[in-house]
């Protein structure tokens, strides 16, 4: 039960973003900018991983499932490979980029602090550039921020994985913009 009284039944992110249209619409949009859009050395697939890595680690269930549905519609190996970042992203079968990146992101949703010099380093031995760190370091941050409205308010997450299958064909088809 949501700690705020809600004028749909959507579950998660989307009933807050329906019941307050002048936070969501900006929200959405970010999201479509870090996830979708932007110039970005990272695919679709690999921000919405990053953002369902983060989601994990904070606990957040329906962020989880959204974005772990979202990636593997994205990725190739599909949900194999999210399953498999999600349980030991160093033994996921994920280049070394993205692990590297994946440890960035880790630090982000951690620890308000910088990532470690350490971290930075091994990511760009593995090829990270400054886009590709940004890009990281963004959407970790955001999906902290994305996983905290969400868990703050308590709300709902559906258990059954079909209903993640149609919003993710939808938000591939038609992105986070269409969904405000």
């Amino acid at each position: 039960m949501a700690h705020i009284t809600l004028d749909n039944d959507l579950p998660g992110i989307s009933g807050l973003m329906a019941q307050r249209p002048d936070t969501g619409a900006p929200l959405n949009q970010l999201a479509e900018t870090l996830l979708r859009s932007g110039d970005s050395p990272l695919t679709r697939g690999e921000r919405e991983l990053i953002a369902a890595y983060v989601s994990h680690l904070n606990s957040t269930p329906f962020c989880a499932r959204s974005h772990s549905a979202f990636a593997a519609a994205q990725l190739e190996g599909g949900a194999d490979v999210v399953g498999a970042v999600l349980a030991d992203p160093e033994g996921a079968p994920v280049p070394a980029l993205l692990k590297s990146l994946l440890r960035v992101a880790a630090e982000v949703q951690a620890h308000a602090r910088p990532v470690s010099d350490e971290t930075v380093r091994a990511a760009r031995a593995e090829g990270a550039t400054d886009a590709h760190l940004h890009d990281t370091v963004l959407i970790a941050a955001a999906f902290c921020m994305y996983n905290r409205y969400v868990s703050g308010l308590a709300t709902d997450a559906p258990s059954e994985p079909a209903y993640y299958d149609v919003t993710a064909d939808f938000i591939v088809r038609y992105g986070y913009g269409a969904a405000a």
